[in-house]
């Protein structure tokens, strides 16, 4: 056990917007190891430059800072909210905050066609995508794919659990081409992303999540069933246990490095569209701010003592490690 676990008196911002399953857990997880965990809504945070020493203000911890944040959950709101919510990680961080998962990594994994991109530029196995303002373009990709015999999703770019797709291209019962939707509704963005599987729905068609901790696989499931051809747990999905083989390790742990991500929860699906077979992995999407209630249901690994001892054990001794290592910095005005 390193140093950092065995020492008391830390005190670590867990940053969500609600409480429930997830933030019970992991301060019982953080208790367990002798650390004082708190809930901070980082809508209640300012960056404020009066506020001494740092510039920047936390509910429950005075004029301090955190030794640690866990990034569990960042509410919606207008583009000017996100940006400060955003904001005020980038801050932790420039003050030797370590911040799991810190802002970049999140807003790497929140846009679609930067997930998109960075998986292709890593050479990650990922459907080909587009991102777009321009929705001619949209509408070519969409006709180009049409005469392929191929469907394409639109997905909003920002988005979870499966709300706002849909499947595109020519209808398998008339052949008739499903439409572009006017862009106002993906609020003037198309996301598309070639779909993956036979043109008919499966019987027992599924997905895979695997979750990423620390640069390495922990826990699979199957995701079967749900509304369609959408396997989220939120859209009715069931839960059932997968195993974890060496190839659909090694493609998450792929994935989360290419984003950056200390955790990650990496959605993949079987490449379906050759009749009989089962096909490769690839990977779809990859979750920065990952929930694993559903995964906890179907394995014996407990999910938030795992992540707790990462942020512990990793990410926060690595930072004391490298702060050790630098010269002294007065800071401003002292």
């Amino acid at each position: 056990m390193s140093d950092v676990s065995a020492a008391s008196g830390l005190r670590v911002a867990i940053m969500t917007d609600e409480t429930g399953w997830h933030t019970g857990r992991l301060k019982k997880a953080f208790r367990a190891r002798g650390v004082d965990a708190r809930c901070v809504d980082l809508a209640a945070c300012r960056i404020d430059t009066s506020w001494s020493p740092f510039g920047l203000a936390i509910p429950g911890f005075a004029r301090d800072l955190p030794d640690a944040v866990f990034v569990r959950g960042i509410a919606g709101g207008t583009f000017e909210q996100v940006t400060l919510r955003l904001g005020i990680l980038h801050a932790l961080r420039e003050c030797g905050v370590p911040v799991y998962n810190d802002a970049r990594a999140i807003e790497r994994s929140v846009d679609k066609s930067m997930t998109s991109f960075l998986l292709h530029r890593a050479g990650v196995p990922t459907p080909p995508a587009w991102a777009t303002e321009s929705a001619a373009f949209a509408q070519r990709v969409l006709m180009r794919e049409a005469a392929a015999a191929r469907r394409v999703v639109i997905k909003p770019l920002f988005g979870s659990q499966g709300k706002g797709l849909r499947r595109l291209g020519a209808n398998a019962s008339n052949g008739a081409l499903t439409p572009l939707p006017p862009l106002r509704s993906y609020r003037e963005v198309a996301y598309l992303q070639r779909f993956v599987g036979s043109a008919r729905a499966r019987p027992g068609a599924y997905d895979w999540r695997v979750l990423v901790i620390g640069s390495r696989a922990v826990a699979a499931m199957r995701r079967t069933g749900g509304r369609g051809w959408i396997h989220n747990v939120a859209r009715g999905a069931r839960c059932e246990p997968a195993e974890l083989d060496p190839a659909l390790a090694s493609l998450a742990e792929r994935a989360t490095a290419a984003l950056g991500l200390d955790y990650a929860g990496v959605d993949l699906i079987p490449d379906l569209s050759m009749p009989g077979e089962t096909g490769a992995p690839l990977v779809l999407e990859v979750n920065g701010v990952a929930a694993w209630r559903g995964l906890q249901s179907v394995t014996t690994v407990d999910i938030a003592a795992a992540l707790v001892d990462d942020l512990l054990d990793r990410k926060l001794a690595a930072s004391r490690t490298s702060t050790l290592l630098q010269p002294a910095v007065p800071l401003h005005g002292r």
